[in-house]
């Protein structure tokens, strides 16, 4: 673990070269020719497909109609093994909250340098405002900065290290953390149903409502003046259990893998985009599986994302549900803690569906 204690190299915050007006951007972050996105001529991400990924009514697992439960229940089942991503609207959080949140963490990250620094992070933890994941030397950086912050289970939850200014910012992101954390434990039910398991399987399994691991990592991708030769986040998978995320309404970046296409998501209003992760993908015996993706940047437009992270308890260990494995399908993953997991991406980056494709058995 030694090597997480420091950064191999002077941090650099992307947002300050973005203001520097600067015309060309730093080697760093030039992508090899075959890793760039397609961007059209007038600076927006292009859509590859008009094809986007499943939207998701989740009132209606409630529903009193069984048929329209059913069918919203299978809808998830095929999102989840077809793509591994799907949006969800009326999913209880107020709209309202959800514009709060965006906008406070704008006002964070529009604030003087210097008042940020006071959060620069380490990668022993990664909590706080940094710009850069993995720890390896020379690599080729993303062109981004980040916010991140623990928020269950609760003994991690430090509020000092959450942004005092704007002045409603830790208030707001308790309320939000509170809201999505009562999401993801519905969904983690409705996924456990759907794959024909005990209702709270797999959430005992993640530690149980008080113990699961949760934590939040706020985007921001700052305008780039050649958004064709580089990434704001690099192709992977998300290592931990399922990810909700509260995209920019108003500009499109998440793109999703699908086969060997890259596909824009375009976000609905109000609604947030859930992926599988891969801790679901050892549990569910690969039935349900993590997908790759990445985000492109934009010319004229900086991005604000939250992405939250809905993980197993970091110390327990992770392995197939015996419910699934059977002679046919025998077990494909080894029993792993997440926090064994977690630290190759936190030493090496971003790596496509390596980490997880690396651990099939034998």
């Amino acid at each position: 673990m030694n090597c997480l204690h420091s950064w191999p190299e002077p941090v650099v915050r992307v947002q300050s070269l973005s203001d520097s007006g600067i015309r060309q951007i730093p080697h760093r972050y030039i992508k090899p020719p075959s890793h760039r996105p397609m961007i059209n001529s007038n600076s927006d991400a292009s859509f590859h497909s008009e094809i986007n990924i499943p939207v998701i009514d989740l009132q209606n697992v409630l529903s009193s109609d069984q048929a329209l439960r059913q069918d919203t229940l299978t809808r998830i089942s095929c999102a989840c093994r077809d793509w591994g991503f799907f949006q969800v609207i009326n999913h209880g959080v107020n709209p309202e909250l959800l514009r709060g949140i965006r906008q406070v963490w704008r006002e964070f990250f529009n604030l003087p340098l210097e008042k940020k620094q006071e959060y620069a992070n380490s990668p022993a933890t990664y909590e706080g405002y940094g710009s850069r994941l993995g720890v390896e030397q020379g690599v080729t950086l993303d062109w981004s900065d980040y916010f991140f912050l623990h928020y269950m289970p609760a003994s991690l939850r430090n509020h000092q290290k959450w942004p005092a200014i704007p002045a409603s910012c830790r208030e707001l992101v308790a309320e939000y953390g509170s809201e999505v954390v009562k999401l993801g434990g519905r969904l983690m039910r409705v996924f456990s149903t759907n794959l024909g398991l005990e209702e709270d399987r797999l959430q005992n399994t993640f530690g149980g409502d008080d113990n699961i691991g949760a934590c939040l990592r706020v985007n921001f991708y700052p305008k780039c003046p050649q958004p064709d030769l580089t990434l704001g986040l690099s192709p992977h998978s998300d290592p931990g259990g399922m990810t909700i995320l509260l995209p920019d309404e108003n500009v499109a970046g998440l793109q999703v893998r699908r086969g060997d296409n890259w596909i824009t998501v375009k976000p609905v209003p109000n609604a947030f985009i859930i992926n599988i992760g891969d801790q679901i993908q050892v549990l569910s015996n690969a039935i349900y599986k993590s997908v790759e993706h990445r985000v492109i940047v934009n010319s004229d437009k900086d991005r604000v994302s939250l992405a939250f992270f809905y993980n197993p308890e970091s110390d327990l260990l992770i392995e197939p549900c015996k419910e699934l494995v059977t002679m046919e399908r025998p077990a494909l993953y080894p029993a792993k803690t997440f926090d064994e997991y977690r630290l190759y991406i936190r030493t090496k980056g971003p790596c496509g569906k390596q980490q997880v494709e690396s651990l099939k058995c034998s």
